[in-house]
This record gives structure tokens, sequence and C-alpha cells, in this order.
């Protein structure tokens, strides 16, 4: 029987989060949470406490750590409640901890997640933001850090299981020619640009596929998750930016493909549901039960692609356009986004603002090289604040 594996999930009220503790309640002799953490969403993180009886709980926000604290000490529960950004860093690096899911959505997710590295944890990691802001400097910490890096988005999931096994120089040295990403195209796939214009949040929040957070599926909708995901595989397969193909796949049944020098071309398919790349990553390398149900070939029965469209959805152009600069582009980018979709959420903006925004931010910072975490923190707080006028300005 395998060891007992203790496992820090963070994120752990998000769609990741109650994903990762489903498949984990299917193995209770495998696995053992040994912390949730939430930003302030403390009535989800309670039942999930009682259900699963961490030895920890993190609350980035004091007040609902001591809402939480009160509730659980009412109930009789041991778990101990702790607040901040340095209790969620001592939860990813603790001595105890086998494998950290780093689910936590935006910026915040970074420092645990390096916490996680530096500490040599296996880490699955579900925030983009992490390679998005920092690729070099987290890379650089799982290397020194002999942490175990799985990818947990769908589609890098799919690359890592039908990529060659061994490290290689570059995806030529391993035989590979290019990776091709796949996309759905969102909700707004066949929409002319005059009918973006007019998009509401009930309708960018309607995925055809997936359910995700509100702030993953507007970027699904806007392209903006694929560009982070473009970026995200040049980190994780050292592909360059000419390396990785956009294929847009409304099916979301082939969850992306490896081409080959020889002309071979392996892709990962399965049903649209998280839980099979968490699985994988919680077994790795053994396969184990997901509670995902079986692909039907024969009730799909059909399979499309085509090219996406970069003049209607221009989030993906600025992404590849960020990675190609390099240094800070990307953490600029991702700043200005998260500000975009937030005030879009808050309807002050409209869904077509959004890329406009994020393009004026980029236009109006300083492309800096990468030379510290706290240079790209300022550089993510600046854009932050770049952005956040232009939405003013625009009320």
């Amino acid at each position: 029987m395998p060891k007992l594996q203790h496992v820090t999930i963070l994120g752990a009220t998000g769609t990741i989060g109650v994903n990762t503790l489903d498949v984990i309640s299917q193995h209770p002799h495998r696995f053992e949470v040994f912390a949730l953490t939430a930003n302030q969403n403390v009535d989800a993180l309670f039942s999930q406490c009682q259900k699963f009886n961490p030895r920890y709980a993190v609350m980035l926000e004091e007040h609902a750590s001591e809402q939480l604290s009160v509730k659980l000490k009412e109930a009789g529960s041991p778990t101990e409640v702790l607040h901040g950004m340095s209790a969620l860093e001592f939860v990813s690096a603790h001595e105890k901890v086998d494998a950290v899911m780093a689910a936590i959505v935006g910026s915040a997710g970074l420092k645990p997640a390096i916490a996680a590295a530096k500490a040599g944890k296996r880490i699955l990691l579900a925030n983009k933001e992490t390679l998005v802001m920092a690729g070099s400097i987290f890379m650089q910490a799982v290397e020194e850090g002999g942490a175990t890096l799985l990818p947990i988005d769908s589609e890098h999931n799919a690359i890592f299981q039908v990529m060659p096994q061994g490290k290689f120089a570059s995806l030529i040295d391993g035989g590979v020619k290019k990776i091709l990403l796949t996309a759905s195209g969102g909700p707004f796939r066949k929409a002319s640009s005059d009918e973006l214009k007019r998009v509401t949040l009930k309708q960018a929040l309607n995925h055809p596929n997936w359910v995700m957070g509100p702030k993953i599926t507007i970027d699904s909708a806007t392209l903006m998750n694929k560009g982070l995901e473009v970026i995200e595989a040049h980190w994780l397969f050292n592909a360059s930016p000419a390396q990785i193909e956009v294929v847009v796949h409304p099916q979301s049944v082939i969850h992306s493909m490896v081409e080959y020098i020889d002309g071979s071309v392996l892709a990962q398919l399965g049903n649209p549901d998280m839980r099979t790349p968490i699985a994988y990553a919680l077994g790795y390398p053994e396969r184990m039960q997901s509670g995902v149900s079986s692909l039907d070939l024969f009730k799909i029965a059909r399979l499309d692609f085509e090219a996406p469209d970069t003049q209607k959805f221009p989030c993906l152009r600025l992404a590849f356009d960020a990675l190609k600069t390099g240094g800070n582009a990307a953490a600029i980018m991702n700043a200005a986004n998260e500000v975009a979709v937030e005030a879009f959420i808050k309807e002050k903006i409209g869904f077509t603002d959004i890329p406009a925004l994020i393009e004026s931010v980029l236009e109006n910072s300083q492309i800096k090289a990468v030379s510290d975490l706290e240079m790209l923190i300022t550089s993510d707080q600046e854009a932050r604040i770049s952005a956040e006028a232009w939405v003013k300005s625009f009320v």
C-alpha cells in the first residue's frame, strides 16, 4: 500500500480545491488533509474542516480567521486557525506536508507556491499567475529545492502526459516539434465584433463546457486564459513562443496535443472534468480512480478544430507579445487583466474594454529585466494602480 500522503490545499473553497477534496475523499487510506486555506469564505471552509479535520485552517483575511476560529471551537474541532500570507507559506513548506495543491486564484498564490518549491514539495500547480508573473524565479526555486512540479490545468496536464519522459535541453532534443494547446473558444466563439461590445456579465459567466470560478470563466471568454496558458507552457516545457500553437477545439475533449518531429501527434482525451488531472497529479506516477465517467466517443460523434481569431480576441495576442517581450511584461499584463476582470464583474467596464485596458497599461509601463521577486511584486502593484486609474477615468 502506498505511503500516506499529507496534503495542503491552497484555495480549498474554489472549484479546484473542492474537486481535490472530492478525489481525496475517494482514497482515504492514501491521503490525509494537513491544511485547508481560503480567502474569506468562512462557512465553506468551516464545512470542509468539519469533514476533513485538517491540522490547520488558514484564512488570508484576519477578520475571517477570527470568525472561523470561533465556529470551530464551538463545534469542538481541534483544527488550529491561522491567517495571513506568512501562514500560507508556513502550511505550504511544513515538514509534514508531502503535496501542495496550489489553487489560489491570482497573484496571492505566488509566495506560498514558491515556499513549497523551496521546501522540495510535490506541487500540484493550478495557479497560473505563479508562472505568468514569476516563471524564471519559480522554476529556479523548483530546481534548487528539488521539488516535483505537476501541472493541473487540463491542457498542461495533457501535455505532460504525452511528453517524452526525462530531461531535455530543448523540445527538439526530446523529439518534439511543437505543442498544440487546445481552447474551447469560450461562449463567444461565433460572436461578431459588434456583439462582443454588448456582452453582459451573465453571458460571459456561462461557459459552454467547464464549471469554474468567475475570474477564470471571464478569462476563458476573452481568451486571456489561453494566453496565460501559453506563458505557462513556455516555462513548464521550455517551449519558445514559436513552438506553441493555440487550436480552438469547441468540444473540449482533446485537452492538448504534442507534435513530434517524425510527424506523430499524441493527444490526451477525456471528459471535461478537473478531477482527471487532479487524480493524475495526486497519484503520479500511478493512475487511480477519479470519479470521472468514461468518455463516450460515439456520443461525441465529431471533433472540430479552428484557428483562434486574435482580432476579435486580442487578449491572446497580448499574451504572446508579453511572452516575446520578456522581463516584467507578463507580470504587468497579468496585473492589468486582474483589475480589468474585476471591473467587468462589477459592471464598471464593458467586455471589450478588458483588452483595451490591458494594452493601455502595457504601453504606459516600463519594461525591465527580472532581477528578483520584489521587483516583480512592485511591477504588479504599479500596473494595478495604472489599471485602476484607467477604470476610474472610464467611469
